[in-house]
């Protein structure tokens, strides 16, 4: 399964860098990964960006703060979900300053939230980042996760 992720912003000089690239260097063991960047704009010209990247047929996830809620568990469950399915791609959108267009939220198969809170792009990147990589060491047993 390859995992796409569509973050607002740049890809280079922001505060939790080597974070997101820590976490891809280690998911990158599991699964293909890769980061799409796009310029922060009005969320419909973010969606029509956004919408232009996602490869055909792919399983998208949105993180959207009126999302579902999951624990670490529970998003693997997804994660392995999908790759139990044959899921060619997956692809994570994360939301812009002003959220997430409809025309985005139409295309998803899944809408999560990370918190209740709302953070800014660049950390929940890192955030996300993390979260794949947990899930992975879920699915195979490995000893990264604490129950």
């Amino acid at each position: 399964m390859n995992i796409l992720i569509i973050s607002p912003g740049k890809a280079k000089g922001y505060l939790s860098e080597d974070v997101v690239l820590e976490y891809t260097s280690r998911i990158s063991h599991y699964s293909s990964i890769e980061w799409k960047f796009i310029s922060p704009s009005e969320p419909s010209d973010e969606a029509d960006k956004i919408l232009k990247i996602i490869p055909a047929n792919s399983f998208v996830v949105i993180l959207d703060e009126n999302g579902k809620s999951l624990d670490s568990l529970q998003f693997s469950n997804l994660i392995e979900k999908r790759l139990n399915e044959s899921v060619k791609n997956i692809v994570f959108v994360i939301g812009g300053a002003y959220g997430i267009d409809e025309k985005v939220k139409e295309v998803a198969q899944q809408s999560i939230s990370l918190s209740a809170m709302v953070f800014p792009h660049e950390l929940v990147r890192s955030i996300l980042a993390e979260q794949i990589y947990r899930a992975f060491t879920i699915i195979k047993g490995e000893k990264y996760h604490h129950k």
